[in-house]
């Protein structure tokens, strides 16, 4: 599918960036807590840790992530009517030019750029291959 979407203008870099998103990130982890300390010395096993929390995006790779998410809803606006066969994507596509012009705050990065990410995929999905 990468070929044919590339042929199209929808460059790798793009498909990259909606994995970087969608991935898991584990929030770094520090130091065991005091408590962890005292029970690995006297020979106890820890507490049951809760599973890895998503690290959230800076404020500069939100941006990042966004502005490469805008450039490419503009160029999906332009080739996705011409790709999906059957019908027009009404509602994806429109989904994408409201997250589109949607503001967030920093707070939401992480969501919002899940939420476009899937619809962005979502539309390329659509979009399919020509191979």
């Amino acid at each position: 599918m990468t070929r044919s979407l590339v042929a199209e203008g929808i460059s790798y870099d793009l498909i990259v960036t909606v994995e970087e998103v969608l991935s898991d990130r584990p929030e770094p982890t520090g130091r065991p807590s005091r408590l962890g300390r005292l029970l690995v010395r006297c020979g106890l096993p820890l507490r049951p840790q809760p599973g890895p929390t998503t690290a959230p995006f800076s404020e500069q790779d939100a941006r990042r992530i966004s502005d490469r998410f805008r450039r490419a809803t503009r160029q999906l606006l332009q080739v996705a009517p011409y790709r999906v066969v059957p019908y027009y994507p009404t509602q994806e596509l429109s989904l994408l030019v409201a997250l589109r012009d949607e503001e967030v705050s920093p707070g939401e990065a992480l969501p919002y750029l899940r939420r476009y990410a899937l619809a962005i995929l979502a539309v390329l999905e659509l979009m399919g291959d020509d191979e």
